[in-house]
């Protein structure tokens, strides 16, 4: 990843939430670029090979293949790649399932600002 790039691949199922991650990151811009968005974990995962992604927000529960599921094959594939899993379903064990597949950081749906901070410290792009 080149550091100070914040392009970001969205993935939700929720066409209302990717719209308003999409709003939210270009709002909030600083660096920070949605260079895709994908409706289900199989479209993510062709979309990062052909987009110059540096960061992923990622839903957890979609249908095919889950949030985690989605992280796994991604990091497969590019391990150092950052992927924050943004969800309105955490729990501990989920959590910790995520860290241990190498996900940077989780975040509950509803928290933008966290989301934002996230996005900013993991491509190291201003606030």
């Amino acid at each position: 990843m080149t550091m100070g790039r914040g392009n970001t691949l969205i993935v939700d199922d929720e066409v209302d939430v990717r719209l308003l991650l999409l709003l939210t990151i270009n709002t909030e811009n600083q660096g920070l670029h949605v260079v895709g968005e994908a409706a289900s974990g199989e479209q993510a995962i062709a979309m990062r090979r052909d987009l110059d992604v540096d960061v992923v927000v990622l839903d957890q529960r979609m249908p095919g293949l889950t949030g985690l599921e989605t992280a796994s094959a991604m990091l497969a594939e590019q391990p150092e790649l950052p992927i924050v899993l943004y969800s309105a379903f955490t729990d501990d064990r989920m959590t910790a399932e995520a860290q241990d597949l190498g996900v940077r950081e989780c975040v509950a749906k509803g928290d933008a600002p966290r989301l934002i901070a996230v996005l900013r410290e993991l491509t190291d792009t201003p606030a």
